[in-house]
Protein backbone atom coordinates (compact mmCIF):
# COMPACT_ATOMS: atom_id res chain seq x y z
CA UNK A 1 0.00 0.00 0.00
CA UNK A 2 3.16 2.53 0.77
CA UNK A 3 4.87 1.84 -1.96
CA UNK A 4 1.67 2.36 -4.75
CA UNK A 5 0.94 5.45 -2.66
CA UNK A 6 4.79 6.28 -3.66
CA UNK A 7 4.09 4.93 -7.35
CA UNK A 8 1.53 7.30 -7.55
CA UNK A 9 3.56 10.48 -6.03
CA UNK A 10 6.07 9.86 -8.42
CA UNK A 11 3.99 9.58 -11.17
CA UNK A 12 2.37 12.61 -10.65
CA UNK A 13 5.63 14.59 -9.51
CA UNK A 14 7.43 13.41 -13.48
CA UNK A 15 3.72 15.06 -15.13
CA UNK A 16 4.42 17.67 -12.47
CA UNK A 17 5.11 21.20 -14.92
CA UNK A 18 7.67 22.58 -12.60
CA UNK A 19 9.41 19.24 -11.97
CA UNK A 20 10.12 19.63 -15.90
CA UNK A 21 10.92 23.11 -15.95
CA UNK A 22 13.45 21.65 -13.04
CA UNK A 23 14.93 19.16 -15.16
CA UNK A 24 15.08 21.74 -18.46
CA UNK A 25 16.97 23.91 -16.53
CA UNK A 26 19.81 21.70 -15.10
CA UNK A 27 19.73 20.32 -18.83
CA UNK A 28 20.74 23.70 -19.68
CA UNK A 29 22.98 24.19 -16.86
CA UNK A 30 24.90 21.02 -18.09
CA UNK A 31 25.74 22.65 -21.46
CA UNK A 32 27.12 25.65 -19.72
CA UNK A 33 28.87 23.11 -17.48
CA UNK A 34 29.87 21.56 -20.76
CA UNK A 35 30.94 24.75 -22.63
CA UNK A 36 33.02 25.81 -19.30
CA UNK A 37 35.21 23.04 -19.51
CA UNK A 38 36.29 23.96 -23.71
CA UNK A 39 37.93 27.65 -21.76
CA UNK A 40 40.97 27.95 -19.87
CA UNK A 41 39.67 28.59 -16.70
CA UNK A 42 41.81 28.80 -12.90
CA UNK A 43 41.73 25.35 -11.09
CA UNK A 44 39.85 26.39 -8.56
CA UNK A 45 36.86 27.28 -10.95
CA UNK A 46 37.68 23.71 -12.75
CA UNK A 47 37.27 22.23 -9.38
CA UNK A 48 33.76 23.50 -9.01
CA UNK A 49 32.91 23.14 -12.03
CA UNK A 50 33.97 19.16 -11.62
CA UNK A 51 31.96 19.31 -8.52
CA UNK A 52 28.84 20.96 -10.63
CA UNK A 53 29.13 18.53 -13.18
CA UNK A 54 28.76 15.34 -10.48
CA UNK A 55 25.60 17.32 -8.76
CA UNK A 56 24.47 16.94 -12.21
CA UNK A 57 24.99 13.28 -12.86
CA UNK A 58 23.58 12.54 -9.62
CA UNK A 59 20.23 14.23 -10.48
CA UNK A 60 20.14 12.99 -14.03
CA UNK A 61 20.37 9.66 -12.21
CA UNK A 62 17.53 10.47 -9.72
CA UNK A 63 14.84 12.05 -12.08
CA UNK A 64 15.66 9.22 -14.32
CA UNK A 65 14.71 6.57 -11.10
CA UNK A 66 11.97 8.50 -10.33
CA UNK A 67 10.49 8.05 -13.84
CA UNK A 68 11.41 5.04 -13.57
CA UNK A 69 9.76 4.34 -10.12
CA UNK A 70 6.42 6.32 -10.93
CA UNK A 71 5.75 3.88 -13.92
CA UNK A 72 2.86 1.64 -13.60
CA UNK A 73 3.95 -1.06 -15.69
CA UNK A 74 7.76 -0.89 -15.27
CA UNK A 75 7.90 -3.31 -18.35
CA UNK A 76 6.73 -0.67 -20.77
CA UNK A 77 9.51 1.87 -19.98
CA UNK A 78 11.79 0.78 -21.92
CA UNK A 79 9.22 0.44 -24.68
CA UNK A 80 9.70 3.88 -25.20
CA UNK A 81 13.14 5.36 -27.01
CA UNK A 82 13.29 8.22 -24.91
CA UNK A 83 13.35 6.67 -21.71
CA UNK A 84 15.67 3.72 -23.79
CA UNK A 85 18.06 6.81 -24.96
CA UNK A 86 17.89 9.17 -21.36
CA UNK A 87 18.40 5.85 -19.64
CA UNK A 88 21.72 5.03 -21.73
CA UNK A 89 23.20 8.45 -21.27
CA UNK A 90 22.72 8.63 -17.84
CA UNK A 91 24.35 4.90 -16.76
CA UNK A 92 27.57 5.29 -19.09
CA UNK A 93 27.64 9.20 -17.51
CA UNK A 94 28.48 7.46 -14.05
CA UNK A 95 31.38 5.32 -15.33
CA UNK A 96 34.13 7.09 -14.15
CA UNK A 97 36.63 7.53 -17.70
CA UNK A 98 37.84 11.23 -17.00
CA UNK A 99 41.09 9.74 -15.83
CA UNK A 100 41.58 6.96 -18.24
CA UNK A 101 42.33 6.33 -22.30
CA UNK A 102 38.26 6.47 -22.52
CA UNK A 103 38.10 10.24 -21.15
CA UNK A 104 36.94 11.26 -24.86
CA UNK A 105 34.27 9.14 -24.87
CA UNK A 106 33.02 10.29 -21.51
CA UNK A 107 33.63 13.77 -22.77
CA UNK A 108 31.11 13.14 -25.50
CA UNK A 109 28.56 11.51 -23.42
CA UNK A 110 28.71 14.69 -21.51
CA UNK A 111 27.74 16.32 -24.53
CA UNK A 112 24.82 14.31 -25.51
CA UNK A 113 23.19 14.44 -21.93
CA UNK A 114 22.32 18.06 -24.08
CA UNK A 115 20.04 15.98 -26.12
CA UNK A 116 18.19 14.69 -23.34
CA UNK A 117 16.25 18.17 -23.84
CA UNK A 118 14.33 16.71 -26.61
CA UNK A 119 13.29 13.72 -24.56
CA UNK A 120 11.93 16.20 -22.02
CA UNK A 121 10.18 18.51 -24.09
CA UNK A 122 6.87 17.63 -25.75
CA UNK A 123 7.12 20.00 -28.73
CA UNK A 124 10.89 19.15 -29.47
CA UNK A 125 9.70 15.18 -29.28
CA UNK A 126 6.94 16.31 -32.41
CA UNK A 127 9.90 18.33 -34.74
CA UNK A 128 12.19 15.51 -34.38
CA UNK A 129 9.85 12.37 -34.93
CA UNK A 130 8.58 14.80 -37.87
CA UNK A 131 11.74 14.96 -39.43
CA UNK A 132 12.02 11.27 -38.47
CA UNK A 133 9.04 10.14 -40.38
CA UNK A 134 9.98 12.73 -43.28
CA UNK A 135 12.80 11.02 -44.33
CA UNK A 136 11.62 8.22 -46.57
CA UNK A 137 10.22 10.83 -48.73
CA UNK A 138 13.48 13.26 -48.30
CA UNK A 139 15.20 10.41 -49.68
CA UNK A 140 13.74 10.87 -53.47
CA UNK A 141 14.23 14.46 -53.44
CA UNK A 142 17.87 14.11 -52.33
CA UNK A 143 18.33 11.39 -54.43
CA UNK A 144 16.61 13.54 -57.60
CA UNK A 145 19.23 16.57 -56.18
CA UNK A 146 22.02 14.28 -56.32
CA UNK A 147 21.66 13.35 -59.95
CA UNK A 148 21.15 16.96 -60.74
CA UNK A 149 24.04 17.73 -59.15
CA UNK A 150 25.96 15.20 -60.37
CA UNK A 151 24.88 16.44 -64.23
CA UNK A 152 25.43 19.66 -63.92
CA UNK A 153 29.08 18.91 -62.40
CA UNK A 154 29.82 16.97 -64.83
CA UNK A 155 29.60 19.87 -67.56
CA UNK A 156 31.00 22.29 -65.59
CA UNK A 157 33.81 19.75 -64.96
CA UNK A 158 34.00 19.14 -68.77
CA UNK A 159 34.09 22.96 -69.78
CA UNK A 160 35.06 24.95 -67.37
CA UNK A 161 38.50 23.08 -65.73
CA UNK A 162 40.65 25.39 -67.65
CA UNK A 163 39.21 28.18 -66.42
CA UNK A 164 40.04 27.61 -62.57
CA UNK A 165 41.10 24.35 -61.72
CA UNK A 166 40.94 24.71 -58.26
CA UNK A 167 36.84 25.06 -58.79
CA UNK A 168 36.56 22.60 -61.55
CA UNK A 169 38.99 19.88 -61.82
CA UNK A 170 37.03 17.17 -61.42
CA UNK A 171 33.63 16.08 -61.38
CA UNK A 172 33.80 16.14 -57.21
CA UNK A 173 35.60 19.40 -56.31
CA UNK A 174 32.80 20.86 -58.87
CA UNK A 175 30.11 19.60 -57.07
CA UNK A 176 31.95 21.16 -53.66
CA UNK A 177 31.22 24.44 -55.86
CA UNK A 178 27.51 23.76 -57.11
CA UNK A 179 26.63 23.40 -53.01
CA UNK A 180 28.76 26.83 -52.73
CA UNK A 181 26.73 28.30 -55.73
CA UNK A 182 23.64 26.72 -54.21
CA UNK A 183 24.30 28.17 -50.20
CA UNK A 184 25.11 31.28 -52.30
CA UNK A 185 28.77 31.67 -51.18
CA UNK A 186 30.35 34.23 -53.83
CA UNK A 187 28.63 32.71 -55.93
CA UNK A 188 28.52 35.32 -58.09
CA UNK A 189 32.45 35.47 -58.47
CA UNK A 190 32.28 31.99 -59.50
CA UNK A 191 29.77 32.69 -62.16
CA UNK A 192 31.56 35.77 -63.78
CA UNK A 193 35.08 34.64 -64.17
CA UNK A 194 33.58 31.79 -66.33
CA UNK A 195 31.63 34.10 -68.05
CA UNK A 196 34.58 35.97 -69.17
CA UNK A 197 34.90 33.06 -71.24
CA UNK A 198 31.53 32.03 -71.91
CA UNK A 199 29.25 34.51 -71.96
CA UNK A 200 26.06 32.84 -71.72
CA UNK A 201 27.21 30.51 -68.37
CA UNK A 202 24.67 32.35 -66.62
CA UNK A 203 21.90 30.23 -68.01
CA UNK A 204 23.90 27.23 -66.23
CA UNK A 205 24.36 29.26 -63.14
CA UNK A 206 20.88 30.66 -63.04
CA UNK A 207 19.03 27.17 -63.87
CA UNK A 208 20.85 25.36 -61.34
CA UNK A 209 19.91 27.22 -58.93
CA UNK A 210 16.42 27.74 -59.83
CA UNK A 211 16.47 23.82 -59.56
CA UNK A 212 18.31 23.11 -56.40
CA UNK A 213 17.64 26.46 -53.65
CA UNK A 214 13.99 26.89 -55.15
CA UNK A 215 12.73 24.03 -56.35
CA UNK A 216 14.14 21.60 -54.23
CA UNK A 217 14.33 23.33 -51.38
CA UNK A 218 10.66 24.42 -51.43
CA UNK A 219 10.36 20.19 -52.03
CA UNK A 220 11.84 19.46 -48.80
CA UNK A 221 10.06 22.32 -46.90
CA UNK A 222 6.52 20.93 -48.00
CA UNK A 223 7.25 17.48 -47.13
CA UNK A 224 8.03 19.03 -43.62
CA UNK A 225 5.23 20.27 -42.85
CA UNK A 226 2.77 18.00 -44.16
CA UNK A 227 4.49 15.16 -41.87
CA UNK A 228 4.08 17.72 -39.05
CA UNK A 229 0.67 18.31 -39.64
CA UNK A 230 -0.07 15.00 -39.67
CA UNK A 231 1.51 14.68 -36.20
CA UNK A 232 -0.11 17.64 -34.79
CA UNK A 233 -3.46 15.92 -35.94
CA UNK A 234 -2.79 12.33 -34.65
CA UNK A 235 -1.90 14.43 -31.38
CA UNK A 236 -5.08 16.17 -31.08
CA UNK A 237 -7.36 12.94 -31.60
CA UNK A 238 -5.00 11.14 -29.07
CA UNK A 239 -5.87 13.76 -26.25
CA UNK A 240 -9.56 14.04 -27.41
CA UNK A 241 -9.89 10.25 -27.12
CA UNK A 242 -7.64 10.48 -23.68
CA UNK A 243 -10.38 13.37 -22.67
CA UNK A 244 -13.35 10.91 -23.66
CA UNK A 245 -14.25 13.85 -26.64
CA UNK A 246 -15.75 12.45 -30.38
CA UNK A 247 -12.59 12.04 -32.72
CA UNK A 248 -12.73 12.65 -36.22
CA UNK A 249 -12.52 9.49 -37.50
CA UNK A 250 -15.97 8.99 -34.94
CA UNK A 251 -17.78 12.20 -37.02
CA UNK A 252 -16.71 10.34 -40.27
CA UNK A 253 -17.80 7.04 -39.52
CA UNK A 254 -21.25 8.06 -37.98
CA UNK A 255 -21.17 10.13 -41.18
CA UNK A 256 -20.88 6.86 -42.92
CA UNK A 257 -23.84 5.24 -40.86
CA UNK A 258 -25.99 8.10 -41.83
CA UNK A 259 -25.41 7.93 -45.63
CA UNK A 260 -26.22 4.24 -45.46
CA UNK A 261 -29.38 4.73 -43.68
CA UNK A 262 -30.19 7.19 -46.36
CA UNK A 263 -29.41 4.78 -49.19
CA UNK A 264 -31.56 1.92 -47.51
Amino acid sequence: MRYDSLQTGLYSLRANKLFELTVVSVILLSALVIGAKTYSISPTFMVLVGWLDIAITVFFLLEISFRFMGEPRKWRFFNNPWNLFDTIIVVVSLIPVEDSELALIGRLIRIFRVLRMVSIVPELRLLLNSLLKAMPQLGYVILLMFIIFYIYAAVGASFFAEINPSLWQDISISMLTLFRVMTFEDWTDVMYEVMEVYGYAWVYFLSFIFLTTFAFLNMVIGIVVNVMENEHSKEREAEAIANGDVTLDDLKQELAEIKALLRK
